[in-house]
């Protein structure tokens, strides 16, 4: 199964790549299959299961359900047209998505939250109905968000990993192992490798096109992180950090006041500025998730503003390493908060920064195999319990101490040789039957953990 570096890493919109971008993209695809039907629908509704039921309003999954059955995706996502499509919605209760006629949706009736049991496919399911002048369902398609922004119909996910149908990749490995293999075999480097499937698949142009763009979005986001202020939406009264916190940093530069651990909050604050500005609903990229879009450009940022010899150059071969590493873990395991916790977030988000950063300090592919290796691991076993629902508590933090993990994990694997007792491929499969025996209530649902300790909450 080919997953793209544009497949773990998508330009979209906050505070959730499974329950704000997954539901959105759900709905567009559900607009497309009424624009191919034979009849005309009058109505639509929709109905949210599991996870995506327990904490939608606080990922504001029935906002984007409502702005995706309205023509919305992430991918060029107006805030402003959003906001006044809300408005008209309110008022006339319809809907006017472009190739169709206007289509009822009262958002009180219409947008159900079941909390009942999840569907059987996947925590986060969703169902989407077509109705005719009477309320009659004249159609219906069961979606899943399975993490990172992918979205597939109850088929597509019963058809199983396999159904890539694209052409061959010259490197179409499935496990760390083979990649290992292919790599010694070629004498390239995993984001070489990497890179050879890319432009199979889409053309050199493309590549380098879209890469540059991920690095801006990226930048862009740290960047007005880093310069925001004020309270987070949501209820909770979160205050935005980052910026205070960077000017502290910045005002102890070249003084005697900064200790050495302090390189320790240069990577937290680039992490937190990213998911402040996810919390806030702005724009983010996928990195494999939006509750984990810190950390990997934060490590990049760190790399690049704080490390000897590092150049803008080399961000390519960062991306590319680390997609090769979120795409293992997706395809083996899950980076589904909702599926296996925050050990599927954060834990590869880490483990995918550290892979990246080791390759671009000179690491050999054994070594990169390393990096992620150390890094995911000292991630297994992470609820994902945010605290009302919204992606602030403890997620913003927490993206901070990926991103700390995963420069640790790379500098400990650089000054080894890349041998090592536990091998990349068995924490991803321990990754993967820990969030399958994980209680329901600590996957990304707000009945357990903190989300229940917190006071007043």
């Amino acid at each position: 199964m080919f997953l793209s570096v544009f497949d773990m890493f998508k330009v979209g919109v906050g505070p959730s790549s499974s329950h704000t971008m997954g539901p959105m993209v759900a709905s567009a695809r559900f607009l497309d299959l009424l624009r191919q039907a034979p009849f005309v629908a009058q109505g639509v509704r929709a109905t949210l299961y599991g996870s995506l039921a327990f904490t939608g309003v606080g990922h504001a999954t029935d906002r984007a359900t409502v702005l995706g059955l309205a023509g919305f995706t992430p991918e060029d996502y107006d805030a402003d047209k959003a906001e006044q499509t809300l408005d008209r919605l309110r008022d006339t209760k319809t809907l006017t998505p472009e190739g169709l006629g206007p289509l009822r949706f009262d958002p009180q009736n219409d947008l159900r939250f079941d909390f009942e049991a999840p569907l059987p496919g996947h925590a986060n399911g969703m169902i989407l109905e077509a109705l005719d002048g009477q309320g009659d369902v004249i159609a219906q398609e069961t979606y899943y968000s399975v993490g990172g922004g992918f979205v597939l119909t109850a088929k597509e996910l019963a058809q199983g990993k396999d159904t890539d149908t694209g052409p061959a990749v010259p490197f179409p490995f499935k496990s760390a192992a083979e990649m290992l293999e292919m790599a010694q075999a070629s004498g390239k480097s995993i984001a070489q490798m990497k890179r050879a499937n890319e432009i199979a698949r889409g053309g050199a142009t493309q590549l380098e096109e879209g890469i540059t763009r991920l690095w801006q979005v990226m930048n862009d986001c740290i960047d007005r992180g880093l310069a925001q202020d004020g309270i987070l939406p949501g209820g909770l009264s979160v205050r935005r950090r980052a910026r205070n916190i960077h000017q502290q940093l910045l005002a102890e530069r070249g003084t005697n006041l900064a200790a050495p651990h302090v390189c320790n909050d240069w990577m937290s604050v680039y992490a937190m500025a990213v998911n402040e500005e996810n919390a806030a609903g702005g724009q983010v990229v996928t990195a494999p998730t939006n509750g984990a879009a810190g950390v990997v450009p934060a490590v990049i940022r760190y790399w690049l503003d704080h490390m000897p010899g590092a150049t803008r150059s080399q961000i390519p071969e960062f991306l590319l390493t680390a997609a090769a590493i979120g795409g293992l873990v997706k395809y083996n395991a899950s980076i589904s908060g909702a599926e296996a916790g925050c050990q599927a977030e954060v834990g590869s988000a880490s483990a995918m920064a550290a892979a990246g950063l080791a390759a671009v300090m000179g690491g050999s592919p054994e070594q990169v195999e390393n990096a992620a290796e150390i890094a995911l691991e000292h991630h297994l076993g992470m609820t994902c319990d945010p605290v009302k629902g919204l992606v602030q508590v403890p997620c913003i933090e927490r993206n901070g101490l990926g991103a700390i993990k995963a420069v640790s994990a790379a500098s400990l694997a650089i000054r080894g040789d890349g041998s090592h007792f536990v091998p990349l491929d068995s924490v991803i499969e321990t990754m993967r039957q820990t969030g399958a025996d994980m209680h329901e209530k600590y996957k990304e649902t707000s009945l357990g953990g903190l989300a229940v300790n917190v006071p007043n909450c």
